[in-house]
């Protein structure tokens, strides 16, 4: 017997306890009879209703927590904005410096590092970006 038909069996025997009373004690008593028998329903279904709640308030609750993880939720648009200025303020002192030391390969060279921490900060932030989608590795077929 599951949990639900033993206490549907309960309700059964309540029911019938409240109509065997009525029918011994008579009229007067109906109305005290029905009040106790509907308290009882009531507290059943107040019952279910707390079970339903606290599971829907669980599983919301394990949602949250699994989106908390999540690298796109910890990641503001301030932070993203802030590593954009930030990588553009120290980009202008790397080139002068990459420049001055290297000519055009020194520039070259501090602008594909600059352009690499940004690119891996996306990746890190956008995931989607980096995949490929359904093609092979290679079209190559020999």
């Amino acid at each position: 017997m599951t949990g639900m038909d033993a206490r549907d069996a309960e309700l059964k025997k309540e029911l019938d306890a409240t109509l065997h009373a009525r029918r011994e004690l008579g009229d007067e008593y109906e109305s005290a009879l029905v009040d106790s028998f509907l308290e009882k329903v009531d507290q059943r279904i107040d019952g279910a209703v707390d079970r339903r709640v606290r599971r829907q308030l669980a599983e919301q609750q394990m949602v949250v927590a699994r989106d908390a993880r999540s690298p796109q939720a910890t990641d503001s648009w301030g932070e993203r904005f802030g590593f954009g200025i930030v990588s553009l303020v120290l980009a202008i002192p790397l080139s002068a410096i990459g420049a001055g030391t290297a000519h055009l390969p020194g520039l070259l060279i501090t602008w594909a590092g600059i352009v690499g921490v940004n690119v891996v900060q996306a990746l890190r932030v956008f995931p989607a970006f980096g995949r490929r989608g359904d093609k092979p590795e290679s079209d190559w077929q020999g």
